[in-house]
């Protein structure tokens, strides 16, 4: 048995939520990676089905938390477009931070410190997943529609493909 205390429900806000969410998940360990192509060999996944979070403000001073499929990034002109906002980036890692209660590299939609939209793109996998699990070390793996329905996420066209995973 880990005694790895992100793995704690009473250390990491993350692990309480999706225990509290009542969907069918698991959470695991897993080891510092280098790249998201190797965080999914790491998971025995395909980096489609490793989904990043990350926290965005649009120019109205809304968080959103945007969920991308990993072999994909944020089409900015595309988000900026559906959301009717004529910015919107990242904020700094700091603020980001402050609004989630994550770390860059650990932001998930489970357990933030204030319930925020979730914007989803639209090629994130109906079936498993996983996901960043509030610590560098932690992930949950879960349906991606059982994630996005949780979550009542809005599901959009956001996304471009990552030019790195193109042969």
């Amino acid at each position: 048995m880990s005694t790895n205390p992100d793995l704690d429900p009473n250390n990491n806000p993350a692990v309480a939520a999706i225990q509290a969410s009542g969907l069918p998940h698991s959470i695991r360990e897993h080891g510092r990676a280098s790249s998201l192509r190797e965080a999914a060999e790491q998971r025995g996944i395909t980096p489609r089905e490793l989904i990043k979070s990350m926290v965005i403000k649009d120019s109205r001073g809304v968080y959103s938390v945007v969920l991308v499929p990993g072999d994909r990034v944020i089409a900015w002109a595309k988000l900026r477009k559906l959301l009717s906002v004529n910015k919107a980036a990242m904020p700094p890692q700091g603020e980001a931070e402050e609004i989630t209660g994550f770390a860059r590299g650990t932001i998930t939609p489970f357990g933030t410190k204030s319930a925020l939209p979730i914007i989803a793109d639209e090629r994130i996998p109906e079936g498993p997943i996983s996901i960043g699990g509030g610590a560098h070390s932690v992930a949950f793996y879960l349906n991606g529609s059982d994630l996005l329905d949780h979550f009542g996420a809005v599901r959009l066209d956001i996304t471009d493909p990552d030019p790195s995973f193109e042969n």
